[in-house]
């Protein structure tokens, strides 16, 4: 999957100019291991360019079982009736609440960079 020609040199400049310390740590991680590069490229863009998804969006491109990455928020509009593990930068609250409902998991891009340094099986949703 490509998502421009942004080198590696382009992706720590980018990293030099973002505030957000969890963000840094993710966009660092992501660029350490080549099978988490078009993530990094994914969150490294600026953040109003970040995507924002609802869970009925996930629920219908999603199987069960499935991880779904989202390089951007989760919202909670419709609701989930598979399970599912979502990994994104944010969740509303609200989400949240219906993910436990729906006995999905929850995590942060960070936590699935270092439980699956191979990025095995994730479908990145945009």
């Amino acid at each position: 999957m490509k998502h421009g020609n942004l080198s590696r040199t382009k992706l720590k400049i980018r990293l030099r100019r973002k505030t957000n310390p969890s963000l840094n740590e993710t966009i660092s991680n992501a660029m350490k291991n080549k099978a988490w590069n078009d993530i990094a490229k994914l969150v490294a863009m600026p953040t109003r360019q970040h995507t924002s998804i609802n869970l009925d969006e996930i629920n219908s491109k999603a199987t069960l079982g499935d991880t779904i990455l989202v390089p951007g928020k989760v919202l909670s509009r419709g609701d989930l009736d598979k399970k599912i593990r979502i990994c994104a930068l944010s969740i509303s609250k609200s989400a949240k609440d219906k993910l436990k409902f729906s006995k999905s998991e929850f995590l942060t891009i960070l936590e699935e960079i270092k439980k699956n340094p191979k990025a095995e099986g994730v479908k990145i949703i945009r």
